[in-house]
């Protein structure tokens, strides 16, 4: 009996463990909606993700859209901050190490015209081809915070 026990609740654990787990989940284009606005997210280059300590994940059709939900979160509680990166579809990147570039010449889907790179020289290299204003994590917060 007293095995038994021992086994139930070394399962318990192990299955709090790995629920728990913090890391990004793939976005599922098409078939995912945004935890925001609630429109499916099909967009592979403007799409993002966070991920809380508690391994919970909300995905959003476009950074603005994260951005604008954490307003209302409890930032201490959020592990990961992700988005697409613009010139590698699909591709999930450290937002805070992102570097990105707002153009009317480069549309995202709710409107704001931003778009992340995980690469500064893409960044620069885009910029020149569309223009537009280039920013850093924390900038960019600050803007949408105004």
């Amino acid at each position: 009996m007293q095995r038994l026990k021992l086994s139930f609740i070394s399962i318990f654990i192990v299955s709090l463990i790995v629920s728990c787990s913090v890391e990004k989940s793939p976005i599922n284009y098409g078939k995912d909606a945004c935890h925001f606005c609630k429109m499916n997210i099909v967009d592979k280059q403007h799409a993002a993700e966070i991920v809380t300590k508690k391994g919970k994940v909300f995905k959003y059709d476009s950074i603005e859209c994260m951005i604008n939900d954490v307003k209302k979160r409890d930032e201490n509680k959020i592990a990961l901050y992700l988005i697409d990166d613009y010139s590698a579809p699909g591709k999930l990147i450290d937002a805070t190490k992102a570097t990105y570039l707002i153009s009317e010449n480069l549309p995202s889907p709710m409107g704001a015209n931003l778009n992340g790179f995980e690469s500064k020289e893409k960044t620069a290299e885009t910029q020149k081809e569309k223009g537009g204003t280039i920013y850093s994590w924390d900038e960019l917060r600050q803007l949408f915070n105004k």
